[in-house]
């Protein structure tokens, strides 16, 4: 099975409730993270977005965006990852085509009261995963922009320890644990190793 790339579509949660630049910044500064605008990316209809990710970065880049945008209290993110082809290129990224967008579509409508998922062309892998993600999202949905901004930084930075971390965010060590800690974050790399396992058994 070809799951070269991931295409993730989301949206944003009570945008209506917060100014866009509250948000929209910290939004663009993940998605210029991944690649660049139009090609691997686009915000469209004020508070939508589409994504394009390699297939083993697409579940770290979904948790990085809600990491991002829950720095904000009143927002979340719903995101459906889509893996597959890409059979059709453009110069802007909502008008290429294959089975990943497809995918990403159809997941991005079933969403319902979860915030993540994945659908790819293996039911086994998205049965697996999106049990994962819905007993994750119990953490995910509820930290608050303190944490997220923690959970943001260790993403952004894997290789930094908590000192690092502590006194990039000039925070006590003990604080950034604790943040840790609650946010989960250990299980959540814990799942994303295992999503890139498993992508390899395919």
């Amino acid at each position: 099975m070809k799951l070269v790339t991931a295409i993730l579509t989301g949206d944003i949660i009570n945008s209506q409730m917060v100014a866009p630049e509250n948000w929209l910044p910290h939004l663009k500064e993940v998605l210029s993270v991944y690649g660049t605008e139009p090609k691997s990316w686009e915000i469209y209809r004020g508070d939508s977005f589409q994504l394009e990710v390699p297939s083993k970065v697409a579940l770290k880049a979904a948790i990085h965006l809600k990491a991002a945008i829950k720095q904000e209290k009143a927002l979340d993110v719903r995101i459906a990852v889509g893996l597959g082809e890409k059979k059709y290129s453009s110069e802007k990224i909502t008008e290429a085509n294959g089975s990943a967008f497809v995918n990403s579509g159809q997941c991005f409508e079933n969403l319902k009261k979860t915030t993540l998922a994945i659908k790819s062309d293996s039911e086994d892998l998205d049965a697996t995963i999106n049990i994962m993600l819905q007993l994750a999202s119990l953490s995910m949905d509820n930290w608050l922009p303190a944490t997220s901004r923690i959970v943001k930084a260790a993403i952004e930075h894997p290789n930094a320890n908590q000192k690092q971390l502590a006194a990039l965010l000039e925070k006590s060590q003990s604080s950034i644990s604790e943040a840790l800690i609650r946010a989960g974050f250990d299980e959540i790399q814990k799942m994303m190793q295992f999503y890139t396992t498993q992508l390899h058994q395919l």
